[in-house]
């Protein structure tokens, strides 16, 4: 009996499978090395990028209220919340700088719900114990709930939102597109395990999934909030040169990034010592799009109900000089500590397709390729993204 047999799959994502895929898709919880809490200096950085025009939205965004007997609670989302720092640290500063706004204008604070929200297989416990630890430490700035459930569908009643933000989520599809799937199709993603340089009819497929999806996200954020609340995104982008199987720009970034090539070829490596075959490989595909500008425009269009305050892309480095410059020194600890990034995004999905023991062989091979490429050290990765503030009309 060969490897892949005594460790069988647990869950391949399949064509008949793929709808489910909200069920497993999720940032790997917990507080651990490999934990999303403990790997998500990108979208911090991307953050704190955006801060200041996020604090400029909310300065200019006209008050609900003017009088404290009249007032409702003011009410803030955060979709595709995930854990951690990040996701405290951003209602942190949209609750604070709504406060300050009304203390402003008005000559009083309003009370505030806050709503963190994200698929059910997200981790809330480690979420709300997060929370709950700075809580303790200050006087408590808002209510606070769990809203489980997937952001391209409907979350919240008619017309309650008053602020909605989904940071470094969006760019997350809410399904491996069909075509795909199917080992018949011309879609069929052979070879590899996600879009960037893949052929023409994976591309297609994976980019009307991605325009379905952001339709439906605005559908659902008209819905559900208030006339002259505001939708800030932040979502993995692409500039307006690139066509969409140049999913991430400069070469660099392309031999660099985590879901490119030593993803690649870790998933070969488990193929060449007989613990998979390639369809098992093939049926992986990494449920990722990142947007040009052109593309989100035309959706909000589409959808209407909102008005562009403000729309940009920017790139962001990977990580700092300081790090690399550590990482030349000790490679091991750099294919160690991208091997973390990876299992952090990719370890729920990478499980439920190839089961425990396989995911792990397979981070352990991304590791290794990773810390035996001393050239990768030298490069320097780019992550591209787009901000957009819209008012609901």
């Amino acid at each position: 009996m060969d490897s892949s047999q005594e460790h069988p799959t647990s869950c391949c994502i399949t064509k008949e499978t793929g709808g489910a895929l909200h069920r497993v898709l999720c940032m790997q919880g917990g507080d651990d090395d490999s934990s999303y809490a403990k790997n998500s200096e990108a979208p911090a950085s991307a953050i704190s990028l955006c801060r200041p025009l996020l604090l400029k939205a909310i300065q200019s965004m006209k008050v609900f209220f003017s009088n404290k007997d009249e007032a409702e609670s003011l009410r803030i989302a955060d979709l595709g919340c995930a854990t951690g720092y990040n996701t405290l640290a951003t209602i942190d500063m949209v609750v604070d700088a709504l406060r300050q706004q009304y203390i402003n204008h008005c000559g009083f604070e309003p009370e505030f719900e806050a709503f963190f929200s994200d698929l059910p297989s997200n981790d809330f416990n480690s979420l709300f114990r997060s929370l709950s630890n700075i809580a303790d430490k200050k006087t408590k700035q808002y209510y606070a709930a769990g809203v489980p459930g997937s952001f391209y569908t409907r979350l919240f009643p008619r017309g309650k939102l008053h602020v909605a933000v989904s940071l470094s989520a969006l760019h997350w599809l809410s399904q491996i597109p069909d075509a795909v799937l199917e080992k018949t199709s011309a879609a069929w993603n052979k070879g590899r395990v996600w879009i960037d340089g893949a052929k023409k009819e994976v591309v297609e497929a994976y980019a009307k999934q991605s325009e379905k999806d952001l339709e439906d996200f605005l559908s659902c954020r008209k819905e559900e909030m208030v006339q002259g609340g505001m939708l800030f995104l932040l979502m993995g982008g692409r500039p307006a040169s690139q066509q969409p199987e140049n999913q991430l720009g400069d070469p660099d970034s392309r031999a660099k990034h985590p879901f490119t090539t030593s993803l690649d070829q870790a998933w070969q490596d488990l193929i060449n010592e007989g613990l998979i075959d390639e369809e098992t490989r093939d049926g992986f595909n990494i449920p990722a799009y990142m947007r040009s500008m052109a593309e989100v425009e035309r959706a909000i269009k589409r959808c209407g109900g909102f008005e562009i305050e403000r729309m940009e892309y920017s790139r962001i480095v990977e990580h700092s000089l300081e790090k690399q410059k550590q990482w030349m020194r000790d490679p091991i600890s750099y294919g160690r500590a991208k091997a973390n990034l990876v299992r952090a995004t990719l370890g729920p999905i990478a499980e439920a397709h190839l089961g425990p023991y396989l995911s792990h062989q397979l981070f352990i091979r991304f590791q290794n390729r990773v810390s035996s490429d001393i050239a990768l050290l030298h490069k320097t990765c780019y992550y591209g993204v787009i901000v957009v503030c819209a008012i609901r009309t």
